[in-house]
């Protein structure tokens, strides 16, 4: 069997607080195929761009806004048989690409996430991401999985099946993606791995704040077909 290749896409926007430490854990992966590091930057105004230009194989500046323009960029140029995109806030143990990658030896297997923690020592936000875990594992026993972006893999030829990230969506284009790339094939949860997370959201919305406002976004995608308006779902950084 050919062994895949991958390619990972981390989309970016004045990220120079986080970036270097994602970077430097994709460097230190065990993962012992080929893979390549791309950042998409959506025209960074502080260092982003010059410390991505030190750990990544390309870099390409996406002047689209939005995150999901700035991942379709990063999958342009790709050239694995595997995409994995993670968010510039984002480390990923040292297993993470091995680990996900094994998922796809089965061939009806399209995409595959990994269980996330905070990047925190708070028991009450380990709490809220033990939450997000329970969620995504139910719904990938349904016909609507919700897969977080945040860390989620998928196989590049059923990417671009769906036409990949739908950029007219300002958030839960992620949620989009895997509902619509499911059709294709299953999505797994690999939980032999973790992707460890700033919990920066929960932080600038305060706790009880981020779960009801998660909440009610959610249950207005599910019920109407929704997605939040950048007002709603503003960038945190």
């Amino acid at each position: 069997m050919k062994r895949l290749s991958v390619s990972i896409i981390i989309p970016t926007l004045n990220e120079e607080k986080y970036i270097e430490k994602t970077l430097k854990a994709l460097k230190n992966q065990d993962f012992e195929g080929k893979f390549e590091i791309i950042v998409a930057d959506g025209m960074s105004k502080d260092n982003t761009v010059k410390i991505a230009k030190k750990y990544a194989d390309k870099v390409v500046l996406v002047k689209k806004r939005g995150i999901a323009a700035g991942r379709n960029e990063g999958a342009r140029v790709a050239k694995g048989d595997v995409l994995i995109f993670v968010d510039a806030d984002t480390v990923l143990l040292p297993n993470t690409i091995s680990e996900l990658v094994k998922a796809f030896k089965n061939k009806k297997v399209v995409g595959a996430a990994c269980p996330i923690i905070p990047l925190s020592a708070k028991i009450e936000d380990f709490f809220l991401y033990w939450g997000l875990n329970q969620c995504m594992k139910a719904t990938l026993k349904t016909k609507r999985p919700h897969v977080p972006g945040i860390c989620c893999a998928y196989r590049k030829d059923a990417f671009w099946k769906v036409n990949g990230f739908n950029e007219k969506m300002k958030a839960w284009e992620d949620y989009d993606l895997s509902e619509r790339i499911s059709k294709l094939g299953k999505i797994v949860l690999v939980e032999s791995t973790l992707a460890i997370t700033s919990p920066r959201r929960i932080k600038a919305w305060g706790k009880l704040g981020a779960v009801l406002k998660y909440l009610k976004l959610h249950f207005n995608y599910l019920l109407k077909g929704e997605s939040p308006s950048v007002k709603e779902y503003e960038p945190v950084r």
